[in-house]
């Protein structure tokens, strides 16, 4: 009896390890690691002022008109003081996080090194359920170093009502205070109620910023 039971144990180990993997897959961060990107939602001045072609208006103007709620708004307000070549110098090291699901061509064409056909593998897999699908399906394109560069400028929406602690905590900007209350009022019936209960706690552009990170399902 002791053999067949080492021998069941030993034939459904590998099933184990495969549930274990995709346990701690699910538990991977929705929001990609900054890598040091700066967020300009969230920098003070004094840091913006320390990036390429950032000067002393432009940052003037970055903190009067934010957050910024894509890519492409940013680009927007940059792209009369800067050129293209300063941009492209730029946004490695400043960038809006786009949502892999909802991004349009043009902000997926803004992440730095992604051309037309890599914004193409980019759409292919839509929708995205986790970051890990994000690196699994582009990792067959590019190797893990690469992979991990992209992923400081893209997120994958967390379920309000079902998302762990860690995923909710790599949302920008968002710390243990705030986690507290958006779990307070699981669950989420739409997103409406969301922007109801969070903004007893913050103002309508800080809900509007937190909104860009999160779905009700």
């Amino acid at each position: 009896m002791r053999d067949t039971t080492r021998a069941v144990r030993l034939a459904v180990s590998p099933m184990a390890l495969v549930l274990v993997l995709g346990l701690a897959a699910g538990a991977w961060a929705q929001v990609g690691d900054s890598g040091g990107v700066v967020n300009p939602n969230l920098a003070g001045a004094d840091e913006l002022r320390g990036l390429p072609h950032l000067t002393g208006p432009i940052v003037d103007g970055l903190m009067e008109r934010r957050p910024f709620l894509s890519m492409t708004d940013l680009q927007a307000y940059l792209s009369p003081s800067l050129s293209a070549d300063q941009l492209t110098e730029l946004y490695p090291r400043l960038f809006v996080p786009i949502n892999l699901n909802t991004a349009s061509r043009e902000e997926i064409l803004l992440v730095p090194g992604v051309g037309d056909r890599m914004a193409h593998e980019f759409e292919e897999y839509r929708p995205y359920r986790a970051l890990a699908q994000f690196r699994r399906e582009i990792g067959k394109y590019v190797d893990d170093d690469e992979v991990t560069r992209f992923e400081r400028y893209v997120f994958v929406p967390i379920n309000l009502n079902n998302a762990s602690d860690e995923d909710i905590l790599t949302i920008p900007g968002l710390g243990r205070r705030m986690l507290h209350e958006f779990k307070e009022y699981r669950p989420y019936r739409a997103i409406e109620q969301f922007r109801r209960e969070i903004g007893k706690y913050v103002d309508d552009d800080e809900v509007a910023r937190f909104e860009r990170y999160v779905v009700v399902e």
